[in-house]
């Protein structure tokens, strides 16, 4: 690939990048004129739950996983992104949160892995109040091979709706095939479990690092809480809700993640901390989709324009550095040796044109396919 600018050791270079058999490569023919384009390193999402919409574009019309999955595969390649982990909720609310569901999901996804385009993985969110649940969850992560679990704890917001806004809990409840005192009886069976959670969440914390999987929690709202998850070795603190709480991260050396959308609509929806705030900072360390994949080219290309950060810097956050927090050594840069996963923008329009994943384009588009097309016919002629 020529003529485009490509991202490589924190900074955008006038050089070509060579790719053959899914790997970087130090030369290879024929070429590939991208002039006029930007060449990145292919984006890694750690938490993202835009694919509950391909499963159920609405609550009451779900499709099938295998379905679900394509749509999501698509979805994902077309915006840039070239390894996603789904956040799929292990949780006593049950429906599409629920063990039943989640088991289903993880067994259709095993299924589908052979025609993945893009590296889709799955992320447990597993609830802390489903202690009657260790054995199964234990078991289904190992059986599937899952490699992150996030914590969390819905009850003080259930809790919190039902005294402030019962309409929500109508909502709630409804979403998932119930009546609000049918769910309400839920929340007030898991909230008996509370004296057990401590030891259930250590149990599973020692399992875990046994299988290998890396684990953390979501929506820390205080110090006291990221420090309570840190110590149990749940290290990565996804989207805490205050500043200390990310603090308390940053001293402990836990990753933090915040979401993509935060900074591109320059706010939290839920009325919590700034996600450019954070990074501004130096208290984020990556951007995740969250619900959204568009958003994280657009919050690299924000936080450049807002001078936060680099381009280059402000890309790392959604490749180099997720690449680094799960361990992927052989991905998140242009380095000789390592994954051809690409992300190809117009430097123009700053639209996504091309993806590869593996050495394989998953998304192709716009002037880089009919580059692509053309770039055949060119060479036959130049050999004759």
């Amino acid at each position: 690939m020529t003529g485009a600018r490509i991202l490589r050791d924190g900074t955008l270079l006038d050089a070509p990048l060579c790719v053959a058999e899914g790997q970087v490569v130090d030369a290879a023919q024929p070429q590939l004129d991208l002039t006029g384009y930007l060449v990145l390193p292919g984006i890694i999402d750690l938490h993202g739950d835009a694919f509950e919409h391909h499963m159920a574009p609405r609550p009451s019309a779900p499709f099938p996983f295998e379905t679900g999955l394509i749509g999501t595969d698509r979805d994902a390649a077309a915006n840039g992104v070239t390894t996603a982990w789904m956040a799929q909720s292990w949780s006593w609310e049950g429906g599409h949160r629920g063990p039943d569901y989640a088991e289903g999901f993880l067994a259709a996804h095993a299924a589908y892995r052979p025609w993945m385009q893009t590296d889709l993985r799955i992320q447990i969110r597993c609830e802390t109040h489903t202690v009657d649940q260790k054995d199964r969850l234990i078991a289904a992560i190992r059986d599937h091979d899952i490699d992150y679990v996030i914590f969390n704890n819905h009850l003080d917001e259930a809790l919190d709706l039902a005294r402030t806004k019962p309409e929500e809990i109508v909502y709630w409840a409804r979403k998932s095939g119930r009546t609000a005192e049918a769910h309400m009886a839920l929340v007030h069976a898991a909230q008996a479990q509370d004296k057990d959670v401590p030891r259930y969440l250590c149990d599973l914390a020692a399992a875990f690092d046994r299988m290998g999987v890396t684990y953390g929690s979501h929506d820390d709202h205080d110090a006291a809480t990221r420090e309570h998850y840190s110590m149990i070795g749940a290290k990565i603190c996804e989207f805490p809700t205050s500043m200390k709480a990310a603090l308390v991260a940053r001293t402990w050396g836990d990753p933090i993640l915040m979401g993509a959308p935060n900074v591109v609509r320059g706010g939290s929806q839920s009325g919590n901390i700034a996600a450019s705030v954070l990074v501004a900072e130096g208290a984020c360390d990556a951007l995740v989709s969250d619900y959204y994949y568009p958003a994280l080219s657009q919050a690299a290309f924000k936080l450049a324009d807002n001078g936060v950060l680099t381009f280059a810097k402000a890309w790392e956050m959604i490749s180099t550095r997720p690449a680094a927090i799960m361990g992927l050594a052989d991905r998140g840069t242009l380095d000789t040796g390592k994954r051809a996963d690409l992300t190809i923008i117009n430097a123009d329009t700053r639209q996504i044109e091309a993806t590869m994943a593996g050495g394989r384009w998953t998304h192709l588009c716009g002037e880089v396919a009919a580059r692509v097309s053309d770039a055949p016919a060119r060479l036959s002629v130049a050999a004759e």
